[in-house]
């Protein structure tokens, strides 16, 4: 029998909370696969600083890399906000993801038929949206050199190289090839050098993929088109900035936070987590959705286990959940036959994956 080892990071706010039904989930599937898992917990964030005074320990890192995928909660909260900017639970994650080299962010955005109403947007607008989102993540204006103050005075740089952009493109066009075969790459070339270059490179890499179309969009125009008409998408690459806007865009078109996942790669070890924050409000209460935690453990099935029954068997849990009704709190008002906490959704779902057969 296989076994994986997986690097739980809970994290700050309801990380923990989340974290344990993914795990309960995962186990479920695992019961009935040819493969079992061996968990090591990993601290990242606030309560790492508490407890060691560094929000990325050296050992979690080393933890990181012995282990065959990482799976995150949230970090963060106010308890920390006022902590010199390295010591703060986002610069440890920042750290983070450089040290992984997870330059590879993959958001999914997808609207589940039974929560059409949760969206803000009209459901002929939203039904049928299923799109991913690939954002270079350790590029870019958030790292690029040099940035800083003087006086009165800020600046950031962005900086990218065609070595940085090859790559997200390829990862961008891989996934393509897999779904609807369409691309659309999103920069500002009207006005950027950088954006410039990132258009010069990526129409390099689409020519090995000739199945795969490619188009091009500036970003102001593609943040309209998400809401205008998110259906015409299919993968949308684009870089550090834009993608982090226009990832949290998409997001909201499912209508709750609470449902969707993402993945953070490279070429060595995935970083799984939901999109959503710690939530230091709710912490303790019971109350959080697990699902997009659960989502995203099924997104490590399948892009870093290669286990994609198991993970089918996930996605599949969680529909049939929600079509018969459950909700959590945050999703009540939305055609809820009963009202669950955040252990029984995680249980309902896990049950449902165990006893699932595709």
């Amino acid at each position: 029998m296989k076994k994986y080892n997986i690097a739980l990071i809970k994290g700050d706010g309801i990380g923990p909370e989340i974290i344990d039904e993914a795990v309960k989930v995962l186990d479920a599937v695992a019961a009935d696969e040819d493969f079992d898992f061996s968990y090591e917990e990993l601290l990242m964030g606030g309560c790492a600083y508490d407890m060691t005074g560094d929000p990325l320990p050296k050992e979690t890192i080393e933890g990181a890399f012995d282990s065959d995928a990482v799976l995150f909660g949230a970090i963060g909260g106010e308890k920390w906000d006022n902590l010199p900017r390295e010591k703060r639970p986002e610069s440890g994650l920042l750290r983070f993801r450089k040290e992984l080299g997870v330059f590879a962010n993959l958001r999914p955005a997808v609207v589940y038929d039974e929560l059409i109403n949760a969206s803000s947007l009209k459901p002929e607008i939203v039904k049928g949206v299923d799109l991913m989102v690939v954002r270079e993540l350790i590029g870019g204006i958030y790292f690029g050199e040099p940035k800083g103050r003087e006086g009165d005075k800020a600046y950031n740089t962005m900086v990218y190289s065609k070595m940085e952009i090859e790559r997200i493109a390829h990862v961008a066009f891989d996934i393509a090839s897999k779904r609807g075969k369409r691309v659309l790459s999103v920069d500002k070339a009207n006005v950027l050098d950088v954006s410039q270059l990132w258009r010069e490179v990526v129409e390099e890499v689409a020519k090995e993929y000739p199945d795969v179309s490619l188009s091009h969009m500036y970003v102001d125009n593609a943040a309209m088109q998400l809401i205008r008409d998110p259906k015409q998408f299919d993968v949308i690459l684009t870089g550090n900035i834009f993608g982090d806007i226009l990832s949290d865009e998409a997001s909201m078109l499912s209508g709750s936070i609470g449902l969707l996942p993402s993945a953070s790669v490279g070429s060595k070890i995935g970083v799984y987590e939901p999109i959503h924050g710690s939530a230091p409000d709710i912490a303790g209460q019971g109350i959080a959705n697990p699902i997009a935690t659960i989502a995203s453990a099924s997104m490590m099935l399948r892009f870093a286990l290669d286990e994609n029954r198991a993970a089918n068997r996930i996605d599949s849990a969680i529909k049939q959940a929600l079509s018969e009704g459950y909700r959590t709190k945050d999703l009540a008002d939305f055609d809820a036959k009963e009202i669950c906490s955040t252990s029984e959704m995680g249980s309902i779902i896990a049950n449902y994956a165990a006893k699932c057969k595709l």
